[in-house]
């Protein structure tokens, strides 16, 4: 096992959430932009920790074992269905 996997294996969910975050949006929580070096690392360091720990990935991401992982529309739209509804407004 390389050392990078050995760290990522040992990573807090809280830190692997801020990294998700940060490669999202592009900016670490200070508001400062990431590099293209630091999105790059990031972003394998986000795959890797899902391909250690997601059981049940969303839409389209790694999971166990470093398998892409992807649902249907079908799949999307009953694991939604169960979504309590907020507010429906009729428009005019």
């Amino acid at each position: 096992m390389s050392s990078f996997q050995q760290v990522i294996t040992n990573m807090p969910e809280d830190v692997y959430l801020r990294l998700k975050t940060a490669v999202e949006i592009g900016k670490w929580p200070d508001g400062i932009a990431l590099t293209p070096e630091q999105k790059a690392s990031s972003l394998q360091a986000v795959l890797m920790w899902q391909a250690l720990h997601v059981d049940n990935p969303e839409h389209m991401s790694v999971g166990k074992g470093g398998e892409i992982m992807m649902k249907s529309k079908a799949e999307l739209l009953r694991q939604y269905s169960d979504a309590v509804e907020i507010a429906r407004q009729k428009l005019d």
